[in-house]
């Protein structure tokens, strides 16, 4: 395919540069992007008990049926196995629709069960909900708990994203979407419903700073004393591709957050370049040296023709992978584009992490 194209001329182009060719000293593992070449769109990552991350992605047909839920597994990042549907049975009063999005899971140590949030559109209306499923396994199968969380008139309940204060243990739900402000809510311990009394609190507005007039696909975690939220906007896959990854930080999980400035005051992290469009929907992992990698989606420029596209032919997105760096306290993508070419890999631990101890929530358990 075109991509992989682009990967071998980039990397013959980098042995023309080197004085003896490509006869250098033996380097660490590498990888080229995309690490998953399937429609893998809107992507979350964990790292499970067992030391291998999974990864879930928005419903997709394959091999003429239905996966409500994709779930890969891997053990370095990189090397991706599909391991099928994640979530076989509908929930039952999402049952008779193609709709269901965005899945996140987190790991529950305590009760040792893993919780999916995702979203779907009820039978009975055209709204999304936010809802959640429950596992014993990473993998699935994952059970809708049988009603839904919070539903809406439009696209405003999307994109769940669940993340425990390290701080003060207070469990949080980050959503948003349908051109209003990215929100979150404390969820009771059960993880099952909100906390009785709480309500949702606003953190980022949709505004007119680039890439800002809707914003969508909450991810927080907590690193050196900030919480970092990255966002996605504009909206994703229709008309011109202008998707992109931005981030706002703050000292406490629900804000107020100070969004990054950026080229031109942007607050972009990630953008599109000339091979990759739709760059957006990113989550952070952790690999075993503690580094932070953005794992996002993203549509090959190739296959796209500049036109707005009915839902079903909004392309196929990617599984990206790109290490963040930080500088003077911002997470960044290096020249905020995909990379391309060959790159060295993440740090494959033999073992799980010990807990984070307050440093970073996007290592699981």
């Amino acid at each position: 395919m075109a991509h992989m194209a682009r990967v071998w001329s980039a990397a013959l182009a980098a042995c023309l540069l080197l004085p003896s060719g490509c006869a250098t000293q033996p380097r660490g593992p590498e990888y080229a992007n995309p690490v998953l070449d399937a429609d893998f769109a809107d992507p979350a990552v964990l790292r499970a008990p067992d030391g291998a991350y999974y990864a879930y992605a928005t419903q997709t047909s394959s091999g003429g049926r239905w996966l409500n839920v994709q779930v890969a597994r891997s053990e370095d990042l990189v090397t991706w196995r599909h391991l099928g549907d994640a979530l076989p049975g509908k929930p039952r009063w999402a049952a008779k629709k193609q709709n269901i999005w965005a899945p996140h899971v987190i790991y529950d140590a305590t009760q040792r069960r893993y919780y999916m949030y995702y979203s779907a559109e009820p039978d009975s209306a055209r709204g999304k909900c936010l809802a959640v499923a429950t596992a014993d396994d990473p993998a699935g199968p994952f059970a809708d708990s049988g009603r839904p969380l919070i539903c809406g008139q439009g696209i405003e309940h999307i994109d769940p994203m669940a993340f425990d204060d390290p701080r003060t243990g207070k469990r949080l739900l980050y959503w948003g979407s349908g051109r209003l402000p990215i929100k979150a809510q404390e969820m009771a311990e059960d993880r099952m419903r909100f906390l009785p009394g709480s309500s949702p609190v606003e953190l980022i507005h949709p505004d007119r700073a680039p890439y800002r007039s809707l914003v969508e696909a909450p991810w927080v975690i907590h690193r050196d004393g900030f919480y970092y939220l990255f966002y996605s906007g504009d909206r994703c896959c229709v008309g011109e591709p202008r998707y992109s990854v931005m981030v706002a930080r703050a000292k406490d999980p629900l804000g107020p957050f100070e969004n990054f400035r950026g080229r031109d005051g942007a607050s972009v992290i990630l953008e599109r370049d000339g091979w990759w469009l739709n760059t957006g929907h990113a989550g952070v992992v952790a690999d075993g040296a503690g580094n932070d990698w953005l794992v996002y989606h993203a549509t090959d420029a190739a296959e796209w023709h500049f036109e707005d596209r009915p839902r079903e032919r909004m392309g196929v997105r990617r599984l990206m992978l790109d290490v963040l760096q930080y500088d003077d306290g911002w997470p960044r993508v290096a020249g905020a584009r995909p990379s391309s070419g060959l790159r060295p890999a993440p740090t494959v631990a033999p073992t799980p992490p010990l807990p984070p101890s307050g440093r970073r929530e996007s290592v699981r358990p």
